[in-house]
C-alpha cells in the first residue's frame, strides 16, 4: 500500500469536502482517514490516502490537487508519506 498525507487550508465555503473526495474517487484514490474542522471561519482538513490504486501518477494528481484548491479557494498540498514521517522527526 502507498500512502499520501493530503491537506487542505483555507476559508469555509459550501462543499469543499464533497469536491476534494469526488476528485479522489474519480482517481482511484482510497480515503484511509479523514479529520477536519473549522476554527474561526477557517476549514482544515488532513486526510490519508491509499494511492496504490490509483489512476494517475503522483505528480498529475498532486497538480490536480493544487488546481483544484485554487479553483474552490483553498490550499491543497498532498505529500508521500515516507517524505511527511522524514519532515517531521526533524
Amino acid at each position: 500500500m502507498k500512502k499520501c498525507v493530503i491537506t487542505v487550508v483555507g476559508k469555509d465555503t459550501v462543499g469543499i469536502i464533497a469536491k476534494v473526495c469526488t476528485y479522489l474517487a474519480e482517481t482511484g484514490i482510497n480515503i484511509l482517514d479523514i479529520s477536519q474542522t473549522i476554527i474561526d471561519g477557517y476549514f482544515n482538513m488532513v486526510t490519508i490516502v491509499d494511492v496504490s490504486g490509483a489512476s494517475k501518477k503522483f505528480q498529475e494528481y498532486s497538480d490536480e490537487l493544487e488546481a483544484l484548491g485554487q479553483e474552490i479557494g483553498v490550499i491543497i498540498h498532498c505529500q508521500r508519506e515516507e517524505i511527511f514521517e522524514k519532515m517531521h522527526r526533524l
